[in-house]
Protein backbone atom coordinates (compact mmCIF):
# COMPACT_ATOMS: atom_id res chain seq x y z
CA UNK A 1 0.00 0.00 0.00
CA UNK A 2 1.14 3.46 -0.87
CA UNK A 3 0.48 7.14 -0.20
CA UNK A 4 -0.78 7.57 -3.53
CA UNK A 5 -4.53 8.58 -3.31
CA UNK A 6 -6.29 7.01 -6.39
CA UNK A 7 -9.60 7.61 -5.67
CA UNK A 8 -10.55 11.60 -5.06
CA UNK A 9 -14.11 12.91 -4.02
CA UNK A 10 -14.64 16.41 -2.66
CA UNK A 11 -17.90 18.04 -2.20
CA UNK A 12 -19.91 15.52 -4.18
CA UNK A 13 -24.04 16.42 -4.06
CA UNK A 14 -26.07 13.43 -5.92
CA UNK A 15 -29.80 14.34 -5.96
CA UNK A 16 -32.70 13.01 -7.87
CA UNK A 17 -35.46 14.77 -8.36
CA UNK A 18 -35.94 16.30 -4.75
CA UNK A 19 -34.13 13.37 -2.65
CA UNK A 20 -30.99 14.19 -1.60
CA UNK A 21 -28.80 11.29 -1.92
CA UNK A 22 -25.37 12.38 -0.79
CA UNK A 23 -24.20 16.04 0.30
CA UNK A 24 -20.71 17.16 0.85
CA UNK A 25 -19.39 14.09 0.82
CA UNK A 26 -15.76 13.69 0.48
CA UNK A 27 -13.34 10.55 0.05
CA UNK A 28 -9.97 9.83 -0.22
CA UNK A 29 -8.76 6.21 -1.40
CA UNK A 30 -5.12 5.35 -1.65
CA UNK A 31 -3.58 3.04 -4.00
CA UNK A 32 -3.69 -0.78 -2.79
CA UNK A 33 -6.38 -0.85 -0.31
CA UNK A 34 -9.48 -2.73 -0.68
CA UNK A 35 -12.01 -0.24 0.25
CA UNK A 36 -15.57 -1.45 1.73
CA UNK A 37 -18.52 0.81 1.33
CA UNK A 38 -21.77 0.13 3.34
CA UNK A 39 -24.62 2.06 4.61
CA UNK A 40 -28.52 1.97 5.29
CA UNK A 41 -30.81 1.21 2.47
CA UNK A 42 -31.03 4.77 0.41
CA UNK A 43 -27.87 5.84 1.39
CA UNK A 44 -27.00 5.43 -1.99
CA UNK A 45 -23.94 3.07 -1.88
CA UNK A 46 -24.12 2.14 -5.86
CA UNK A 47 -24.76 5.46 -6.48
CA UNK A 48 -21.64 6.74 -5.36
CA UNK A 49 -19.80 3.92 -7.00
CA UNK A 50 -21.83 4.67 -10.73
CA UNK A 51 -21.02 8.04 -10.23
CA UNK A 52 -16.88 7.81 -9.33
CA UNK A 53 -17.29 5.75 -12.38
CA UNK A 54 -18.93 8.62 -14.22
CA UNK A 55 -22.04 6.37 -14.99
CA UNK A 56 -24.28 9.46 -12.85
CA UNK A 57 -23.69 13.11 -12.93
CA UNK A 58 -23.57 14.68 -9.82
CA UNK A 59 -25.26 18.16 -9.12
CA UNK A 60 -21.57 19.12 -8.04
CA UNK A 61 -18.89 18.13 -6.81
CA UNK A 62 -15.21 17.17 -8.24
CA UNK A 63 -14.22 13.73 -8.38
CA UNK A 64 -10.81 12.48 -9.40
CA UNK A 65 -9.99 8.68 -10.52
CA UNK A 66 -5.94 8.10 -11.34
CA UNK A 67 -5.67 11.88 -11.15
CA UNK A 68 -8.16 12.17 -13.98
CA UNK A 69 -11.61 14.14 -13.84
CA UNK A 70 -13.96 12.05 -14.32
CA UNK A 71 -16.44 14.78 -16.58
CA UNK A 72 -13.21 14.46 -18.94
CA UNK A 73 -11.89 11.14 -18.47
CA UNK A 74 -10.10 9.33 -21.35
CA UNK A 75 -10.34 6.29 -23.21
CA UNK A 76 -7.09 5.10 -21.63
CA UNK A 77 -9.02 5.71 -17.77
CA UNK A 78 -11.63 3.26 -18.69
CA UNK A 79 -8.48 0.58 -19.74
CA UNK A 80 -7.56 1.21 -16.11
CA UNK A 81 -10.43 0.66 -14.16
CA UNK A 82 -12.86 -2.71 -13.98
CA UNK A 83 -16.33 -3.23 -12.37
CA UNK A 84 -18.13 -6.23 -11.52
CA UNK A 85 -22.20 -5.28 -11.45
CA UNK A 86 -24.29 -6.67 -8.71
CA UNK A 87 -25.39 -9.25 -10.92
CA UNK A 88 -22.67 -9.97 -13.43
CA UNK A 89 -24.17 -8.08 -15.93
CA UNK A 90 -23.03 -11.12 -18.54
CA UNK A 91 -24.65 -11.14 -22.33
CA UNK A 92 -26.73 -13.83 -22.27
CA UNK A 93 -25.82 -14.43 -25.79
CA UNK A 94 -22.52 -14.29 -25.44
CA UNK A 95 -20.11 -17.38 -24.01
CA UNK A 96 -18.02 -17.12 -21.51
CA UNK A 97 -15.40 -16.05 -23.32
CA UNK A 98 -16.93 -13.82 -25.63
CA UNK A 99 -17.54 -11.84 -22.86
CA UNK A 100 -14.44 -11.67 -21.65
CA UNK A 101 -13.17 -10.14 -24.90
CA UNK A 102 -15.79 -7.57 -24.90
CA UNK A 103 -13.36 -5.10 -23.16
CA UNK A 104 -10.45 -6.06 -25.79
CA UNK A 105 -12.77 -5.80 -28.45
CA UNK A 106 -13.45 -2.12 -27.55
CA UNK A 107 -10.52 -0.84 -26.51
CA UNK A 108 -7.92 -3.01 -28.09
CA UNK A 109 -7.03 -4.04 -31.67
CA UNK A 110 -5.41 -8.01 -31.07
CA UNK A 111 -5.76 -11.22 -33.17
CA UNK A 112 -8.77 -13.62 -32.06
CA UNK A 113 -6.06 -16.24 -31.28
CA UNK A 114 -4.39 -13.68 -28.61
CA UNK A 115 -7.75 -12.60 -27.19
CA UNK A 116 -8.59 -16.80 -27.04
CA UNK A 117 -5.34 -16.89 -24.98
CA UNK A 118 -6.00 -14.04 -23.24
CA UNK A 119 -9.72 -15.23 -22.26
CA UNK A 120 -8.40 -18.41 -20.95
CA UNK A 121 -5.79 -17.19 -18.75
CA UNK A 122 -8.50 -14.75 -16.86
CA UNK A 123 -10.78 -17.60 -16.94
CA UNK A 124 -8.08 -19.72 -14.62
CA UNK A 125 -7.42 -16.62 -12.54
CA UNK A 126 -10.47 -16.28 -11.42
CA UNK A 127 -11.15 -20.13 -10.41
CA UNK A 128 -13.15 -21.43 -13.28
CA UNK A 129 -12.39 -24.80 -15.44
CA UNK A 130 -11.77 -24.28 -18.67
CA UNK A 131 -14.24 -25.74 -19.92
CA UNK A 132 -16.27 -22.43 -18.69
CA UNK A 133 -14.88 -20.63 -21.46
CA UNK A 134 -17.74 -21.96 -24.50
CA UNK A 135 -20.63 -21.83 -21.82
CA UNK A 136 -23.32 -19.57 -22.28
CA UNK A 137 -23.72 -17.57 -18.59
CA UNK A 138 -27.76 -19.46 -18.15
CA UNK A 139 -25.29 -22.73 -18.27
CA UNK A 140 -23.47 -21.21 -15.26
CA UNK A 141 -24.42 -21.77 -11.69
CA UNK A 142 -24.60 -18.01 -9.89
CA UNK A 143 -21.10 -18.56 -8.29
CA UNK A 144 -19.51 -19.27 -12.13
CA UNK A 145 -21.48 -16.00 -12.99
CA UNK A 146 -19.66 -14.04 -10.71
CA UNK A 147 -16.24 -15.23 -11.29
CA UNK A 148 -17.16 -14.84 -15.00
CA UNK A 149 -18.45 -11.21 -14.15
CA UNK A 150 -14.99 -10.54 -12.58
CA UNK A 151 -12.80 -12.38 -15.31
CA UNK A 152 -14.31 -9.89 -17.59
CA UNK A 153 -13.97 -7.05 -14.62
CA UNK A 154 -10.04 -8.17 -15.37
CA UNK A 155 -10.33 -8.14 -19.04
CA UNK A 156 -7.73 -5.15 -19.11
CA UNK A 157 -5.47 -5.56 -16.03
CA UNK A 158 -6.73 -2.92 -14.48
CA UNK A 159 -5.29 -0.87 -11.65
CA UNK A 160 -9.03 -0.40 -9.99
CA UNK A 161 -11.33 -3.10 -9.38
CA UNK A 162 -15.11 -1.98 -8.36
CA UNK A 163 -17.00 -4.28 -6.88
CA UNK A 164 -20.85 -4.20 -6.26
CA UNK A 165 -22.38 -6.17 -3.83
CA UNK A 166 -19.78 -9.21 -4.89
CA UNK A 167 -21.25 -11.64 -2.41
CA UNK A 168 -24.85 -11.41 -2.70
CA UNK A 169 -27.19 -14.51 -3.59
CA UNK A 170 -24.18 -16.39 -2.32
CA UNK A 171 -24.16 -19.11 0.52
CA UNK A 172 -22.10 -18.40 2.83
CA UNK A 173 -19.16 -21.13 1.59
CA UNK A 174 -19.44 -19.54 -1.97
CA UNK A 175 -18.69 -15.76 -0.44
CA UNK A 176 -16.25 -17.11 1.92
CA UNK A 177 -14.38 -18.46 -1.57
CA UNK A 178 -15.26 -15.18 -3.10
CA UNK A 179 -13.69 -12.97 -0.75
CA UNK A 180 -10.82 -15.27 -0.45
CA UNK A 181 -9.98 -15.27 -4.33
CA UNK A 182 -10.58 -11.06 -4.49
CA UNK A 183 -8.28 -10.96 -1.29
CA UNK A 184 -5.28 -13.07 -3.26
CA UNK A 185 -5.97 -11.40 -6.91
CA UNK A 186 -5.86 -8.16 -4.77
CA UNK A 187 -2.37 -8.72 -3.78
CA UNK A 188 -1.05 -11.10 -6.39
CA UNK A 189 -1.82 -7.74 -8.72
CA UNK A 190 -1.72 -5.10 -7.04
CA UNK A 191 -5.00 -3.76 -7.20
CA UNK A 192 -7.37 -1.22 -5.47
CA UNK A 193 -10.50 -2.40 -4.05
CA UNK A 194 -13.61 -0.57 -3.90
CA UNK A 195 -15.89 -2.75 -2.51
CA UNK A 196 -20.12 -1.86 -1.64
CA UNK A 197 -21.18 -4.80 0.18
CA UNK A 198 -23.39 -5.68 2.85
CA UNK A 199 -22.04 -8.70 4.02
CA UNK A 200 -20.35 -8.19 7.34
CA UNK A 201 -18.25 -11.18 6.73
CA UNK A 202 -16.47 -9.65 3.70
CA UNK A 203 -15.68 -6.22 5.42
CA UNK A 204 -13.69 -8.21 8.40
CA UNK A 205 -11.96 -10.72 6.16
CA UNK A 206 -10.73 -8.84 3.79
CA UNK A 207 -11.32 -4.63 4.03
CA UNK A 208 -8.44 -2.72 4.91
CA UNK A 209 -10.70 0.06 5.98
CA UNK A 210 -14.33 0.41 5.57
CA UNK A 211 -16.30 4.00 4.33
CA UNK A 212 -19.92 3.87 5.84
CA UNK A 213 -22.43 6.03 4.24
CA UNK A 214 -24.22 8.31 7.35
CA UNK A 215 -26.14 11.79 6.46
CA UNK A 216 -25.51 12.09 3.20
CA UNK A 217 -21.49 12.11 3.65
CA UNK A 218 -19.00 8.93 4.49
CA UNK A 219 -17.14 8.39 6.96
CA UNK A 220 -13.66 6.38 6.64
CA UNK A 221 -12.17 4.22 9.11
CA UNK A 222 -10.84 1.21 10.12
CA UNK A 223 -13.55 -1.48 11.35
CA UNK A 224 -12.00 -1.01 15.27
CA UNK A 225 -12.36 2.50 14.78
CA UNK A 226 -15.69 2.44 13.55
CA UNK A 227 -16.55 0.12 16.62
CA UNK A 228 -15.69 2.90 18.79
CA UNK A 229 -17.85 5.64 16.62
CA UNK A 230 -21.10 7.16 19.05
CA UNK A 231 -23.30 7.28 15.59
CA UNK A 232 -26.36 5.03 16.20
CA UNK A 233 -26.65 3.41 12.84
CA UNK A 234 -22.74 2.72 13.17
CA UNK A 235 -23.16 1.31 16.65
CA UNK A 236 -26.43 -0.75 15.32
CA UNK A 237 -24.22 -2.39 12.40
CA UNK A 238 -20.67 -2.99 14.11
CA UNK A 239 -22.35 -4.00 17.53
CA UNK A 240 -26.21 -5.70 16.19
CA UNK A 241 -25.82 -9.85 16.62
CA UNK A 242 -25.00 -10.32 12.93
CA UNK A 243 -21.87 -8.39 13.56
CA UNK A 244 -20.95 -10.11 16.74
CA UNK A 245 -21.21 -13.69 14.49
CA UNK A 246 -19.29 -12.32 12.01
CA UNK A 247 -16.00 -10.96 14.33
CA UNK A 248 -16.45 -13.97 16.58
CA UNK A 249 -16.48 -16.73 13.16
Amino acid sequence: MTDDIVIKVRGLRTQFGAQVVHDELDLDIRAGEVVGVVGGSGTGKSVLLRTILGLNTPRKGDIEVLSEDIRSASNTLQQRCGVLFQNGALFSSLTVAENIQVPMREHLDLSRSLMDELAALKISMVGLPPDAGPKFPSELSGGMKKRAGLARALALDPEILFLDEPTAGLDPIGAAAFDNLIAELQKSLGLTVFMVTHDLDSLSAICDSIAVLVDKRVRLATMAEHMKDPHPWIQSYFHGPRARAALNS
